[in-house]
C-alpha cells in the first residue's frame, strides 16, 4: 500500500501544480511582434496549435480575457501554445488579419487559422475552445487525462487500495481544485484509511458551494455514519438482545443498524431502519428515516441496495 499524502499537521495534502499533466514548456506563453510572427505562430503551429491573443493596454475586456487564456493554456500542459500580440505596436499584422475589434483570438494549426472568437468569454468556453484545438490536432485534452485518472482511482478505491486512490484523487485536485466528485472520493479514501477526522476537516475548509455539492454531501454522510457506527460496533450482541426484548425500542434498533453497518452488514442496517419506520415512522422526528437517507447518501444513488431500499421505503411510507 502506498503512503497517504498528508501534510505536517496530518491533514490531507492540498494539491499543488498541475498534477499528472505534462509540465508546460517555458515558452508556452510568450509576447511576439511583426518580426517574429512567422516563427512564433506560423512555423510553430506546424507542431501544435498556437493561440494568438490580439490585445492592447487600453482594452478593458483584454485585461479580463488574457489571464483566463493564459491559465487555460498553462493547464493544457504544453499541448497548445499562446502568443500575445499588442495591436498598437503591430498594426501591420492587425491589418493583414483584418482585426477590427479587440480582444480577438485566432487559433493557428499547420500554418493556417483554424478557429477564433472575439470578445471576452467565460472560463468554461475558453476551456472548451482549447480542448477542441487539442482534439483536432490529435492530442489528448487535460479533461481526458483527468477522466482516466479518476477512473483508475475509483477502481483502486473499490479494490480496497485507499492510499493509492487518495494519491490519484489528490493529483486530480491539483489540476481541478473544484472537482466535487474527486473531493468526495478523496474524503472517502481518507475515511477508509481511518482518517475520518482529517477528511471532515478537509470538507469543512471548502467553500459553501462545494460543501453543498452532492458528492461532498455524500462523503460527509459517510463520515458521520462511520463515527456513529464506531460508537455502536462493540455493543452488537447487547443491541440484538434489546431489540428482541422490545421491538419498539427505536433507539436500540437505530443503534443496532449502525453497529451492523460498522461490521459491513449494509443490508442488515437497512432492514433494521426500515423495520423501525414500519413500526412508527414519526418516532423522534422521523429519526430512522433520516438515518436511512444518510445511508443512501453514503452508498450512492445508483448503488443497487440504495435503489431497492428506496422502493421498500416508498412502499412503507405510501401504504
Amino acid at each position: 500500500m502506498q503512503d497517504i499524502l498528508l501534510n505536517g499537521d496530518g491533514m490531507p495534502a492540498r494539491p499543488t501544480g498541475n498534477g499528472g499533466a505534462k509540465p508546460a514548456p517555458a515558452d508556452v506563453i510568450k509576447e511576439s511582434d511583426s518580426a517574429h510572427f512567422m516563427a512564433d505562430v506560423i512555423e510553430a503551429s506546424r507542431d501544435m496549435p498556437v493561440i494568438v491573443d490580439f490585445w492592447a493596454t487600453w482594452c478593458g475586456p483584454c485585461k479580463t480575457l488574457g489571464p483566463m487564456l493564459e491559465k487555460a493554456v498553462a493547464a493544457a500542459g504544453g499541448a497548445v501554445r499562446m502568443v500575445k500580440i499588442d495591436v498598437d505596436r503591430n498594426p501591420e499584422i492587425s491589418a493583414q488579419l483584418r482585426i477590427q475589434s479587440i480582444p480577438t483570438v485566432y487559433a493557428f494549426y499547420q500554418g493556417q487559422p483554424v478557429d477564433g472568437f472575439q470578445g471576452a468569454l467565460p472560463e468554461s468556453q475558453i476551456k472548451a475552445f482549447i480542448d477542441k484545438l487539442i482534439e483536432m490536432s490529435g492530442g489528448q485534452s487535460p479533461a481526458e487525462d483527468l477522466a482516466a485518472v479518476m477512473e483508475q482511482a475509483a477502481a483502486l478505491l473499490a479494490d480496497g487500495d485507499a492510499a493509492a486512490a487518495a494519491n490519484l484523487y489528490a493529483k486530480v485536485l491539483e489540476a481541478d481544485p473544484e472537482n466535487a466528485v474527486a473531493i468526495g472520493a478523496l474524503a472517502r479514501a481518507y475515511l477508509a484509511l481511518g482518517e475520518g477526522e482529517a477528511a471532515k476537516e478537509m470538507i469543512e475548509g471548502l467553500s459553501e458551494a462545494l460543501k453543498l455539492a452532492a458528492p461532498v454531501q455524500a462523503a460527509l454522510s459517510a463520515i458521520e455514519l462511520a463515527a456513529q457506527a464506531g460508537e455502536s460496533a462493540g455493543k452488537l450482541a447487547g443491541l440484538h438482545e434489546a431489540v428482541a426484548a422490545n421491538p419498539k425500542d427505536h433507539q436500540a434498533r437505530i443503534d443496532l443498524a449502525m453497529a451492523l453497518y460498522a461490521t459491513g452488514d449494509r443490508e442488515g442496517a437497512v432492514d433494521q431502519l426500515l423495520e423501525s419506520i414500519s413500526i412508527d415512522r414519526a418516532w423522534n422526528e422521523e429519526a430512522a428515516r433520516k438515518q436511512l437517507v444518510k445511508l443512501f447518501d453514503a452508498f450512492g444513488p445508483t448503488d443497487p441496495l440504495t435503489v431497492a431500499s428506496r422502493r421498500r421505503l416508498s412502499s412503507i411510507l405510501f401504504s
